[in-house]
């Protein structure tokens, strides 16, 4: 496993390059599932929007306008923080066990800070001259831009980001209370412990907000984001995978068949991010246990179905005609995807009606039958709206040969 890049390059490539230490291995594939997402959603809209199922809107813009205090200033804060912080990370990676506790403290480089503060104002200087020249402003004005809706996936993203992150920190939070009680702060403030559906739900919400004030329909806005969903889901799970975060299976010590190398049928996760299992034996540094004994690679079988079921829908997306079939097709399949994993995974329970659940099991039911709920329920609106054609005489009656 590799909890970090510097881990995988030294061991893929033989380089020691103590600096990839900063690039965590789950938060690197996360933000190519973002991005990856925020590429094929923006498709999905630029067609719907060229099919007029979308569309685009003049709105006024304020243009030519002198950067402000308030934004050099902010500009600033974000530089030096940034700055200070990474150039110190860099610097210091081959002395630092833990990069993800640096990055927690105050320590950083106060030089690089000053120096990226001003680096960061200068560009928005820059910014703000370079578009009063484009638009040939002196003074600043309110001028008319056609806003696309493939536009607002910028915008979509950064929402989707944030309200994702709380909610995957805050539905760990309920799945593990006790957890939460004994250690509040390490617990919010921990890089690890999210939960998957907690952050599809709300970033999603906040998705749909955002399509809501804009004026966006919802139903093709959720349609458009449905294959994107899976290929992002199945790309964060390589990240679990990749730098063995806990979200695994319970022990296998099933004889593994011939047709599968033994890492896709049981697999100990050495060097796992947690720090949990076994110490490896002769191993110096950091991140120095495995699992004992091995468990399903379930993130590995999760990012295998939701990869498929990506190229599932995107090749079929097109066949939907009635709006929030797609999106409750995804319901049904996630649903089911995500339900039948938890067989297999480690996970908390409750104990329902002399039944023990998990919250996975929990949602994933639910988001099954509100996925079939909505197969029925699009279907039959689409169906209503539809215009009648009403046939004429001459069509009642067509002439004779």
């Amino acid at each position: 496993m590799y909890p970090n890049l510097y881990y995988l390059v030294k061991d893929l490539f033989h380089l020691d390059l103590p600096a990839l230490k900063v690039v965590q291995s789950f938060g690197f594939f996360v933000a190519i599932a973002f991005l990856l997402c925020a590429y094929f959603f923006a498709k999905e809209l630029q067609r719907k929007g060229k099919e007029g199922l979308l569309a685009s809107r003049t709105i006024q813009v304020k243009r030519g306008g002198k950067a402000t205090p308030v934004e050099l200033i902010t500009s600033a804060i974000i530089g030096f923080i940034v700055f200070y912080k990474l150039i110190y990370i860099i610097f210091s990676a081959s002395e630092l066990d833990n990069t993800q506790e640096a990055i927690k403290s105050l320590e950083g480089n106060f030089i690089a800070g000053i120096l990226g503060a001003a680096g960061f104002a200068f560009f928005k200087y820059y910014e703000k001259e370079s578009e009063r020249k484009k638009y040939k402003l002196d003074e600043p004005k309110l001028v008319n831009e056609v806003l696309r809706p493939q536009d607002h996936v910028g915008n979509m993203t950064i929402l989707a980001a944030i309200g994702g992150l709380i909610g995957a920190k805050l539905f760990a939070v309920f799945e593990d209370w006790d957890g939460f009680m004994q250690d509040p702060s390490g617990t919010i403030f921990s890089f690890s412990g999210l939960t998957m559906y907690g952050g599809l739900i709300v970033g999603a919400a906040a998705v749909l907000i955002y399509a809501k004030k804009n004026n966006l329909t919802l139903t093709h806005v959720m349609d458009a984001c449905a294959p994107a969903l899976f290929l992002a889901y199945g790309v964060g799970r390589i990240g679990c995978h990749v730098a063995g975060d806990g979200d695994w299976g319970i022990a296998n010590l099933h004889p593994v068949p011939h047709f599968l190398p033994q890492w896709m049928w049981s697999y100990n996760y050495p060097h796992n991010v947690i720090h949990d299992g076994v110490p490896i034996p002769g191993c110096d540094g950091s991140f120095c246990s495995q699992l004992d004994p091995p468990v399903w690679p379930t993130p590995l079988y999760e990012a295998i179905a939701s990869i498929l079921l990506f190229v599932l829908l995107w090749s079929i997306r097109k066949k939907f005609t009635a709006p929030g079939v797609l999106f409750s097709f995804y319901l049904v399949l996630n649903g089911l995807e995500r339900f039948f994993i938890e067989k297999i995974r480690v996970n908390h329970t409750y104990h329902i009606a002399g039944m023990d659940i998990t919250q996975a099991e929990l949602i994933a039911t639910l988001l099954f039958f509100m996925g079939l709920s909505g197969i029925w329920y699009f279907k039959r609106r689409h169906k209503h709206a539809m215009p009648v054609t009403v046939a004429t005489p001459a069509e009642n009656n067509p002439p004779q040969s």
